[in-house]
C-alpha cells in the first residue's frame, strides 16, 4: 500500500491529525509489511518488559525467603521467565532478519540489502509538567500554551510512524531539531523536569529510561539513520536513478550514525554503543559501495581487457568492505546481539564479490591476447597494478606475451572464483533463514554455473599441469563510499514556544524576577531612560529622578510589554513606536530583572533506568557524585548473564552499561549463542 496522506477522522489507533489529515511524512494507518513488522516489534517489547518484571520479582522473593518450598516454586518461575525471555529475543532477532519486507518488489534480480528497524518508544505527556514550569519559571499562564504543547505531542507521536520517503526524514529531523530548543526552554541543568523518556533497544528489546534529552536526541538520530536505510533498500536498483537514491541514502545513514557516535558517547542503550555504531557505519558504507559497483555494471560489462581489470578491482573493494563488516560482527560483545542472518549475509557477500573479481581477471586473461596493434606499456601497467607481486615472480610483459602463461594464470583465477562461490553457497545453506535468501541463492548459483562453464570451455583433455594458486587482487575504486551528514539534521526550525521570548534571555538556565508593572509618564517629552539591544530591549541611562525610576524601574531591566502589546521580540525602533504616543496620563509597561544564576544549587542526580538492568547514571550524575568524590577510582563490576540466576548476586550496580557476552572461538557460528540478559534491578515505581 502506498504511504500517502489519508483523510483522517481521528483513527482508532491514535493517528495524529493536522487540518483533517495526518501530518506530512506520517501515516499510522498504512498497512504495509514494514508497518506490520513495526507493530510486532512493539508487541515484543511489551512482552519482554513483562517477563523482565516477573524475573525481577522472583529474584527478590528468592533473596527474601528461606522457606524451601517457596524457593523451589520461585526457581520454577525463574526458569519459566528466562526461557520466555530467550524465546522473545529469538523472535526479535527474526524481525531484524526480515530484510525481504523492505526490498523493492520490482528488483527481483538484485542482491538483498540490510535495513535497520526503527527504535520504539513510549508516549510522553508533556502537558502538566510543561504548564507548571511555564507558570513557575516564566510567570505566564501555562494554559495559554496548551496548543503548542499539543502540537509537540502530536509531532512526537507522528515520528513513531514515518513514511519511507523524504517527507518522513523531514518529519523526524523537524522533531530532532525541536529537541534542542525544548532543552533550552524547559530542561534546566540545575533541576530535573520529571519527564521520563523511554526507548527500547532495537536488538535486545531492553527498555532504557532517562529524564534528560540525551536519550531522546540519540534515539531520534538512530531512527533517522534507520529510515535512510529503509529508503535505500526500497530503491529500484535496476535503474540509474534508483541506484543513486540508494547510494545517497546509505551514505547519509552512515553519516547520521557517525554523528550519533561522536555526539552522544555515553548513551546507555546497547544498540547505540560505540562498538555497535562502528559496525553499523561499516555496514552502511559497504552497502553504498555495493550500489556503486552495481551502478558501474548497470549497462553491462564490456568484454574488454581494461574494463574487466577495472571491474575486478571494484568487485574486490566491495568484498574487502564486507569482510571488514563481518570481522566487526564476530567481535565481542557485538556477536551475541547482531542477528545471525546479518553475519551470514556479510560473509556470503565477501566471498561472492571476491569470486567475481577473480572471474573478471580470468576472463580478461583467457579471452584476450596481446596483438601487435595493442599498447604493450598500457597493458603491462594495468596487469602489474592487479597484484602486490606477480605470480611465480614473472614479469607482467612476459605473462602478456606468452599464451600458455596467460592461460595458466587465468585458469588459476577461475579456480579461485569457483572455490569462493562454492564457499558462499555453503555458508548460505547454513543460515536458518534460507527462505529469505532465495534471490541471493539464485544469483550465487547462476554465478557458479557461469564459472564452471568457463572452466569447461578452457579445460584441455591433454592438460596435466598442476594448477597454481592465483594471488589476491588489489582492491581499488574510482568512487569510494563516503560519510555524508544530511543537512536536514542541522537546519533551523520554528520554535514551537516562540511566544515565550528570545532564547538568549528566556531560557531554562536563566533566572529573572516576575514581571513588574511600572507606570511610565512623559516629563518634558523625556521618558527618563534610553533603550538598547535587540529583542528584548534593555533599559539604560536611567534617570534616578524620573517617575519610572520612582515606580521601580531599574537599570538593565528587560522590557517585555507596553500596555497590552507583548514586545519580547521587538527591537528598539518597534518599541519606540509604541512609546512615542504616550500622553500625560502615561502608560503601563512590564519589565523583568535578571537574577544571578551562580548561586543556584548543584544539579540533582539524573538516574537512568534500563528495564531489568542495574541502575546507571548519566554524565551529569558522574560529575556531581556525593558518595564518591573520585569517579576514576570507582570499582566497576561485571554483570552476570541471566543463565546464572540461581547464584547469589553479590555484584553492586555499575556506573556504565554493558551486556555480558561470551568469547568468540574463531569458527563460523552455526548455532548462535543464546541471548544474554543482565541481572535485574527491581524498581516497581518506574513502570
Amino acid at each position: 500500500m502506498t504511504e500517502a496522506i489519508i483523510p483522517n477522522g481521528r483513527s482508532p489507533s491514535g493517528g495524529v491529525a493536522e487540518n483533517g489529515y495526518f501530518k506530512k511524512g506520517c501515516n499510522p494507518l498504512a498497512q504495509t509489511g514494514r508497518s506490520k513488522l513495526q507493530n510486532q516489534r512493539v508487541t515484543l517489547n511489551q512482552q519482554i518488559i513483562k517477563q523482565m518484571r516477573m524475573r525481577a520479582g522472583a529474584e527478590n522473593l528468592l533473596k527474601a525467603t528461606s522457606n524451601n518450598k517457596v524457593r523451589d516454586m520461585v526457581m520454577v518461575e525463574l526458569s519459566y521467565a528466562n526461557s520466555n525471555l530467550q524465546r522473545l529475543m529469538e523472535q526479535l532477532e527474526g524481525l531484524n532478519s526480515s530484510v525481504e519486507v523492505y526490498q523493492n518488489v520490482q528488483s527481483s534480480a538484485t542482491i538483498p540489502l540490510i535495513p535497520l528497524g526503527l527504535k520504539e518508544t513510549k508516549d510522553v505527556d508533556f502537558s502538566v509538567l510543561f504548564k507548571d514550569f511555564i507558570l513557575e519559571h516564566y510567570s505566564e499562564d501555562g494554559a495559554n500554551y496548551q496548543e503548542e504543547i499539543d502540537d509537540l505531542m502530536d509531532l512526537r507521536k507522528a515520528c513513531r510512524t514515518p513514511s519511507r520517503n523524504d517527507a518522513g526524514i523531514e518529519l523526524l529531523a523537524n522533531y530532532f531539531n525541536q529537541l534542542s530548543l525544548l532543552e533550552s526552554r524547559f530542561f534546566s541543568p540545575n533541576r530535573q523536569m520529571g519527564i521520563f523518556f523511554t526507548w527500547y533497544d532495537s536488538f535486545t528489546g531492553v527498555p532504557v529510561c532517562q529524564q534528560n534529552m540525551s536519550l531522546e536526541k540519540a534515539s531520534m538520530l538512530f531512527n533517522i539513520a534507520a529510515l535512510y536505510t529503509q529508503i535505500g533498500t526500497r530503491s529500484d536498483r535496476q535503474t540509474r536513478s534508483g541506484l543513486e537514491e540508494a547510494i545517497a541514502a546509505f551514505q547519509r545513514s552512515a553519516g547520521v550514525l557517525h554523528h550519533l557516535k561522536e555526539t552522544f558517547t555515553h548513551t546507555p542503550s546497547y544498540d547505540m554503543s560505540p562498538a555497535m555504531l562502528s559496525m553499523l557505519i561499516k555496514m552502511m558504507l559497504a552497502q553504498a559501495q555495493e550500489c556503486l559497483f552495481e551502478k558501474l555494471a548497470l549497462l553491462g560489462i564490456r568484454n574488454e581487457l581494461f574494463c574487466l581489470f577495472r571491474m575486478a578491482q571494484e568487485a574486490a573493494k566491495v568484498g574487502e568492505m564486507y569482510d571488514q563488516v563481518h570481522q566487526s560482527m564476530i567481535q565481542t560483545p557485538i556477536k551475541d546481539n547482531v542477528p545471525f542472518f546479518w553475519s551470514t549475509m556479510a560473509q556470503v557477500k565477501n566471498h561472492h564479490y571476491r569470486s567475481l573479481a577473480h572471474y573478471f581477471v580470468s576472463t580478461a586473461l583467457l579471452d584476450h591476447q596481446l596483438n601487435p596493434s595493442d599498447d604493450e606499456d598500457k597493458q603491462e601497467k594495468a596487469l602489474s597494478q592487479l597484484y602486490d607481486a606477480m605470480p611465480d615472480g614473472r614479469s607482467p610483459l612476459d605473462v602478456l606475451r606468452r599464451k600458455d602463461e596467460r592461460h595458466r594464470i587465468g585458469k588459476a583465477h577461475l579456480q579461485r572464483a569457483i572455490n569462493g562461490q562454492e564457499e558462499a553457497l555453503r555458508i548460505q545453506g547454513l543460515c536458518r533463514d534460507r527462505r529469505k535468501l532465495t534471490v541471493l541463492q539464485d544469483i550465487l548459483q547462476a554465478s557458479h554455473k557461469r564459472s564452471l562453464a568457463k572452466f569447461e570451455e578452457n579445460n584441455k583433455e591433454d592438460e596435466f599441469t598442476d594448477y597454481m594458486e592465483a594471488p589476491d587482487i588489489i582492491s581499488k575504486t574510482e568512487q569510494k563510499a563516503e560519510l555524508e551528514v544530511p543537512a536536514s539534521i542541522k537546519v533551523k526550525v520554528k520554535d514551537l514556544f516562540h511566544r515565550l521570548g528570545p532564547l538568549s534571555v528566556f531560557s531554562a538556565k536563566q533566572r529573572w524576577t516576575a514581571p513588574r508593572t511600572v507606570r511610565l509618564k512623559v516629563e518634558d517629552r523625556d521618558l527618563g531612560f534610553t533603550l538598547k539591544g535587540d529583542a528584548p530591549v534593555q533599559i539604560q541611562s536611567l534617570d534616578p529622578l524620573c517617575h519610572a525610576a520612582a515606580d521601580g524601574l531599574k537599570e538593565g531591566d528587560y522590557l517585555v510589554a507596553v500596555g497590552d502589546a507583548d514586545c519580547k521580540w521587538m527591537g528598539v525602533s518597534d518599541v519606540m513606536k509604541l512609546l512615542k504616543d504616550v500622553d500625560e496620563e502615561g502608560i503601563d509597561i512590564q519589565v523583568v530583572s535578571m537574577l544571578d544564576s551562580s548561586s543556584q544549587p548543584m544539579p540533582a542526580k539524573s538516574a537512568t533506568y534500563s528495564g531489568g538492568l542495574p541502575k546507571t547514571y548519566s554524565m551529569i550524575c558522574l560529575a556531581f557524585n556525593d558518595d564518591d568524590k573520585h569517579p576514576k577510582a570507582r570499582h566497576v563490576t561485571k554483570k552476570l548473564s541471566f543463565l546464572s540466576w540461581g547464584m547469589k548476586n553479590k555484584h553492586k550496580s555499575a556506573s556504565t552499561l554493558s551486556l555480558p557476552t561470551t568469547d568468540y572461538n574463531g569458527a563460523l557460528p552455526i548455532h548462535k549463542p543464546c541471548p544474554t540478559f543482565p541481572s535485574s534491578y527491581n524498581d516497581s515505581s518506574l513502570y
